[in-house]
Formats: structure tokens, sequence, C-alpha cells
């Protein structure tokens, strides 16, 4: 696993995995968007299988960063070579972790309700509004989630 540590790829002073993730991060909300298109083209199948399988990944990439996060050192460590004020930099990565924690329970909740009501017959159809709901705030939360972490990024590589 050292290959995670060596530079990265964007030009910054972070390590391979920090930009490996912020890649993903900044592309997740697209790859979201597409999905919800293809629901919108009532290709309703492949959105359901898209978002079950962007789901699942964006799972693993999350344990995969906590994972480089930890053997790094911790949010300290990677703070060492930046020049914001540690406070600053702290209380964005607060506010970034409340907002992919909240969006996580609400993605799952959608998800599980979504395939619920897909076996009974359901969706689309009678809960297709309610779906659409918790899908926009989903979406609300993943683009805000992949904001903060842009912004988190920035903040300890970049600044």
């Amino acid at each position: 696993m050292d290959y995670m540590f060596e530079s990265g790829f964007l030009g910054t002073r972070a390590p391979f995995f920090m930009d490996f993730i912020t890649l993903i991060v900044a592309v997740l909300p697209l790859l979201v968007l597409g999905a919800i298109a293809m629901a919108k083209k009532r290709a309703y199948k492949a959105h359901s299988f898209s978002q079950t399988i962007i789901f699942i990944l964006s799972v693993i990439v999350v344990g995969y960063f906590e994972y480089g996060v930890r053997l790094g050192g911790g949010f300290n460590a990677f703070m060492e070579g930046s020049s914001v004020s540690h406070s600053y930099a702290l209380w964005v990565l607060i506010v970034h972790i409340l907002i992919s924690v909240v969006t996580l329970g609400i993605w799952t909740s959608t998800l599980i309700s979504a395939h619920k009501d897909q076996k009974i017959n359901k969706l689309p159809g009678q809960f297709s509004q309610a779906h659409k709901k918790a899908g926009i705030r989903t979406f609300v939360g993943i683009f805000l989630t992949s904001l903060t972490g842009i912004w988190v990024y920035l903040l300890l590589f970049v600044y």
C-alpha cells in the first residue's frame, strides 16, 4: 500500500490516494445526474442499477479514504503543509463530515425504500413523487458533500 502515499497526480502536496479520492468526489454528482437522467427517460431498471452501483462504489471509496487517512496520521498530519489556520480547516472538515454523514443516511434510506417499493410494484407509480423528493434531497447532499470535500482538499494541499 506504499503507492497510496506517493506523490499525487493533481500537482499539489497531496498523496496519490487523496488525489484519487478527490477526483472521484468531484465526479460523483455528475455520475448521479447521469443516473437521474435515466429515470427521466423512463429507464427505471438502469436508473436503479446505476444508483445502487454508484452507492456501493462510494462506500468502498470512503473506506479506502478512511484507511489512507488513518495510515497517514490523520487530519493533523495532513494539516502540516497547509498555511491555512488549523481551526478554520477543522471547522470546514466538521461541516463536511456532518453533511456527508447526513447524506449517507438519506441516500441509504432512499435506496432501501426504493428497492422495497419497487418489489411491491409501487415504484414507479404510487410512490414516485415521494421518491423524487428523496432523490432531490440525496442529490443536494451529494453535491454539497462533493463541494465541501473539494474545499477541504484545497485547504489541506493547495493553500
